[in-house]
């Protein structure tokens, strides 16, 4: 078995690596050759967090792989990274466990690059404004990902403390360091969201972030950051307002898209206005954008799947370039 850690994997792996893997495992999906079961979440209360399980198999690829994830929002307290993961993969044809991976930075890359397929499809091409709402662990994912897909003119942060958003936006500088760009931190969300064409919304919020008024004709939004059904970053008005809303998957969203269920639970939105997912858009059975006007949602709450794609490209590179340790258990 073959051992990879986060600098391992660094040196192998990208976003213009994972956003091609990403945009296909989407299409094998939407064609039926991926089984992945509802992930498992397990509160912790007491710690105020969670741990997912996530298995996937992919038919076409040969591979199988399960993800554990841990979700600890007040980690940075101690030093520590708010994600934390696994992956375990496994080969199909005989059923070998052939690498145990570090997936922090898979996961951060991974949901980055789903929003950015999304991006891909559904923004207008010519956006280039975009809103980040919340500065945390996913954020830096979502920018780069959208970076690759539209060539962004200004970027405006909005964190629930302010000190997060100036770090993030220190930390963007570095990464792009001849991005001539503009950065701007606002202290009101609705403020980053009406001058916005793409709005990246990843935070662990329980009431929506913006008033979905705001929206400016055309806008794109990827709502990344609310995983349970409790947990809430878009308001009804964003829902009626969206023309398309496109999400992983919809059993995925059904079960966990607090976004959607609660309102769907009130009685004042249902799930059949849900426009597609966004593997069918990718395969070309449901249009993407069709007009300038269009205001489009792309709805995710992480799907186990990609997790098996990216760790099967990582670890085929990985022996290519002979990076890792093997070990016997």
């Amino acid at each position: 078995m073959l051992l990879l850690s986060r600098s391992d994997i660094r040196q192998l792996y990208v976003m213009k690596d994972c956003l091609p893997d990403v945009e296909q495992v989407f299409e094998e999906n939407a064609k039926g050759n991926v089984t992945t079961p509802i992930r498992t979440a397990i509160g912790h209360e007491k710690y105020g967090g969670t741990t997912l399980y996530m298995p996937s198999y992919v038919e076409s690829l040969d591979y199988v792989a399960a993800k554990v994830i841990t979700i600890f929002p007040d980690n940075h307290k101690e030093g520590l990274p708010a994600l934390q993961s696994v992956i375990l993969l496994t080969e199909t044809k005989t059923g070998q466990h052939v690498a145990m991976m570090d997936a922090t930075y898979l996961t951060v890359l991974r949901t980055g690059a789903s929003s950015g397929v999304a991006t891909k499809y559904l923004a207008r091409p010519e956006a280039k404004n975009c809103a980040v709402l919340g500065c945390g662990a996913q954020a830096i994912g979502q920018v780069q990902a959208v970076m690759e897909v539209r060539a962004l003119e200004e970027v405006v942060l909005y964190n629930r403390t302010r000190e997060r958003a100036i770090q993030f936006s220190q930390a963007l500088r570095e990464l792009y360091p001849d991005w001539q760009g503009e950065i701007r931190i606002v202290d009101d969300p609705n403020q980053a969201v009406e001058t916005a064409d793409i709005i990246m919304c990843s935070t662990k919020a329980t009431e929506p972030l913006f008033d979905g008024a705001r929206l400016r004709p055309g806008a794109h939004i990827n709502a990344i950051g609310a995983f349970q059904p409790h947990m809430r970053e878009v308001d009804l008005t964003t829902l009626r307002r969206s023309h398309k809303i496109v999400v992983d998957t919809v059993e995925g969203a059904q079960h966990e898209a607090g976004d959607l269920i609660i309102p769907a639970e009130r009685g004042e939105w249902d799930f059949s206005h849900i426009y597609a997912e966004i593997g069918e858009i990718v395969a070309g059975t449901r249009p993407a954008r069709e007009s300038a006007e269009e205001i489009t949602l792309y709805k995710s709450v992480g799907i186990a799947y990609l997790d098996t794609a990216v760790a099967r490209s990582v670890y085929e590179k990985a022996r290519k370039h002979g990076i890792g340790t093997d070990f016997c258990l």
